[in-house]
């Protein structure tokens, strides 16, 4: 695989070169699914042109453009004259690649039981979402191609990555030996059955999430949302004291249920602090007709009778809507974990795992203080104060603090909270200096510092 990694190297075959050779249309389209700018921007049949077709596009090739190092790969099948991939071999962001199964397209045959997905957008998402602290064991529990390991791989001191799937691993491990990435001890096995009774300091996981009426394709469903309820519930026992977990997830609205009491439901019996974060929801219409798309299943003969199967199972289970999001547990030790669950759609700074650490720490430090009067705290930085009101008005209308750093998030507040957030150095405990803001103010309103805690919570203030 050497002579391959520098072969793909040598003839530009990364993120950038492929981009760059593409272009933004052919890009484009082929989020679509449609092949021909892209084709017609590999015409020329150059070195780069031609592992472009082969490996990202899945189109054969003319043999005698094919070089040495991939015929002799094992990754390619001669088809009379031409050459044609038999797995999808993609460049990924951290300078390796990615050796899986080619997404299937319209009129593909259907997926095999042990197809093994790529990497895509759920996979970069859990890349920035885990901290970026150094660990000492890290577990990449349901590895798929291996993709998460080579974002750990230089902050891990040791690696351990599992798949149900055996397929999964072999082509894992190809994708790790064409990135440079060595020493993975990768093995075979459910959930956490590979690694019983050991402790890890990061556990991370692209579980297989989707909510479907009964198990089905391995990498993606294996019924209800019950994979990641047990997924939370048993990670507990395999953390490490002060370990994270981050993991991808989906759960059910069900009628007359709050799904924030559903989700948190699975993460208070732990004993870890957890934070939850909804970022979209699906109504179950559209969330079958994206697995049914992402499966190709559309246009088919079965393709109205899975529909209608979907549908039935989620009106029996008076399913209302699927939440998509990610989980994050820390094992604090702490004798009365908190657990936050909450729903943000915004833009956020990018990556989380850059600041993950600090959110937990603020929700922990909300819960645990004990008496906030005498508490110092600190404007975090890049606050922004917002006054909205009449033209020529005295007071606003609205007075909103947003930040510009972080997950960005916005409250509305009043003129006490406003001007402590002017004020606010650290020099001073919080309860005089409510009391000195409340008579400059004039209005009469005191705040008692308690009320300050979800600012607190959601990192305007810091301790």
């Amino acid at each position: 695989m050497e002579r391959l990694r520098h072969h793909l190297l040598e003839t530009g075959y990364t993120i950038d070169g492929v981009r760059d050779r593409l272009g933004g249309m052919a890009a484009t389209a082929l989020s679509r699914e449609e092949l021909v700018p892209a084709l017609r921007a590999t015409a020329d049949g150059d070195p780069l042109a031609t592992l472009i077709r082969l490996w990202w596009l899945g189109v054969p090739v003319p043999a005698v453009s094919v070089p040495d190092e991939v015929l002799d790969s094992g990754l390619v099948a001669a088809e009379g004259d031409q050459i044609r991939a038999t797995v999808h071999l993609q460049p990924w962001e951290t300078g390796g690649y990615l050796v899986s199964d080619r997404k299937v397209r319209p009129g593909d045959p259907a997926l095999r039981a042990d197809h093994v997905v790529g990497a895509g957008g759920a996979s970069a998402n859990l890349a920035q979402l885990v901290t970026r602290r150094p660990a000492g064991r890290a577990l990449d529990l349901g590895t798929g191609c291996g993709v998460q390991v080579l974002h750990l791989a230089e902050r891990a001191e040791q690696l351990v990555a599992t798949d149900v799937n055996p397929r999964a691993v072999e082509l894992a491990r190809l994708s790790w030996e064409l990135s440079g990435v060595t020493g993975v001890d990768a093995r075979v096995g459910s959930m956490f059955e590979p690694v019983e009774d050991e402790l890890f300091d990061l556990i991370v996981s692209n579980p297989p999430f989707v909510i479907s009426p009964a198990p089905g394709l391995t990498y993606r469903e294996v019924g209800g949302d019950g994979f990641c309820r047990d997924l939370v519930r048993r990670t507990p026992r395999h953390l490490a004291p002060g370990g994270q977990a981050h993991f991808l997830a989906n759960w059910l609205h069900v009628e007359g249920e709050d799904w924030h009491d559903r989700v948190g439901g699975w993460l208070r019996e732990t004993g870890c602090d957890g934070w939850v974060v909804q970022r979209d929801v699906q109504d179950p219409a559209e969330y079958v007709e994206l697995w049914l798309r992402d499966a190709a299943q559309q246009g088919t003969e079965s393709y109205t009778e899975h529909y209608d199967r979907w549908l039935a199972w989620f009106d029996e289970h008076k399913v209302e809507g699927v939440g998509f999001g990610w989980i994050t547990m820390r094992n604090s030790g702490a004798f009365d974990p908190v657990v936050r669950v909450e729903h943000l759609t915004h833009q956020v700074s990018l990556p989380v795992g850059d600041y993950v650490d600090a959110v937990l720490d603020a929700v922990a430090a909300a819960h645990r203080a004990g008496d906030l009067d005498t508490a110092r705290l600190r404007t975090a930085d890049g606050l922004l104060d917002e006054r909205i009101g009449l033209p020529g008005a005295e007071d606003p209308i609205r007075i909103v603090l947003r930040q510009t750093q972080g997950l960005r998030r916005s409250r509305e507040v009043g003129t006490v909270e406003a001007a402590l957030a002017g004020v606010c150095d650290g020099e001073l405990a919080l309860g005089p200096l409510l009391n000195v803001i409340a008579e400059l103010v004039g209005d009469g309103e005191i705040l008692n510092a308690d009320a300050v805690r979800p600012l607190i919570a959601e990192g305007y203030f810091l301790l």
